[in-house]
């Protein structure tokens, strides 16, 4: 295949390019700086990447290599728990994936020869909060921020043209050596490791193999098409996810992150992590996905 990509340079996004790499594909980067790229992807690692100046606000000469590629995955967006959300952060959360949505559906629709898919990311705060429902896709929106953002970004993606095939990838707390897991993992090292706030809020992952395993399949798969949930089938509380990360390091998970110490780093932003959402992947399991990973042990002791 030939297969652009943005947020390639990311956590998910890197680890895509790598597979897709592996497997003899041809893989087109879309990235706002090339040279950061190429020192990611060295051409002597990664022969068969092409590195091209993409800017989501203009439709120019990037767009021409769109037309040709089999399929376009979407991942780029401003990381939303890193910052404390000022106006201006969620202005930029939200932009970052509205600007990059809309501009790839327009280069899709002016394509001469068109891809067969477009895989957009999308997030699980689009179901909104709470300790007590349990989510699928055929559940409805949220109606906070960060629902309002996957309801936008998904509203964009579904302006692609006619006869492209669209999945939207909803997707979980993703579980690797870097990202969320690498910011837990310095405390349970110094054994002062515990759950965050409460608790007893869910916490509905993925491990990033399955993650990108679940993007390939979506792209090569003709009758995967709509919503799915990237998560594993078996989401847990943070208390949970704490006290499996505690047992797998052989650490102690008995120090627990106040609510109001993560409230005073990300203001509002701290609602990603102070609450969740028990969220089952009802159609991704439907359409025979397979999970390498899928109990949160055997996903740990992949990396940790």
């Amino acid at each position: 295949m030939k297969v652009a990509i943005t947020g390639a340079t990311g956590f998910v996004g890197s680890r895509l390019v790598e597979r897709l790499s592996e497997e003899g594909h041809h893989v087109v980067v879309l990235t706002r700086s090339v040279r950061k790229a190429e020192q990611r992807f060295p051409q002597s690692q990664f022969p068969n990447l092409e590195f091209v100046t993409f800017s989501p606000e203009i439709i120019d000469e990037w767009k021409g290599v769109i037309s040709g590629c089999d399929g376009v995955v979407n991942l780029a967006g401003e990381p939303i728990a890193e910052k404390r959300w000022s106006v201006d952060q969620k202005n930029e959360i939200l932009n970052s994936r509205i600007d990059t949505t809309r501009s790839l559906a327009q280069a899709i629709e002016q394509a001469e020869s068109k891809p067969q898919v477009l895989v957009s990311g999308s997030a699980i705060g689009y179901y909104g909060t709470s300790e007590t429902a349990t989510y699928d896709e055929s559940s409805g929106p949220g109606d906070d921020f960060l629902a309002e953002v996957c309801k936008q970004w998904e509203a964009e993606a579904q302006k692609v043209a006619d006869g492209i095939r669209l999945v939207t990838l909803r997707i979980g707390i993703v579980l690797d050596n870097g990202g969320a897991m690498g910011k837990m993992l310095p405390a349970f090292k110094a054994f002062a490791g515990g759950p965050i706030g409460s608790g007893n809020q869910w916490f509905s992952w993925v491990d990033r193999e399955d993650l990108v395993s679940l993007i390939i399949k979506a792209l090569t798969d003709g009758q995967m098409t709509g919503a799915y949930n990237a998560t594993s089938p078996n989401p847990v509380t943070m208390k949970q996810m704490t006290d499996t990360l505690g047992s797998v390091m052989s650490r102690p998970a008995w120090m627990p992150v106040p609510g109001f110490a993560l409230e005073l780093m990300l203001g509002e932003g701290a609602k990603v992590v102070l609450e969740g959402q028990k969220v089952m992947p009802k159609q991704t399991q439907a359409s025979g996905f397979e999970y390498q990973y899928g109990e949160l042990k055997d996903s740990l002791k992949r990396f940790v």
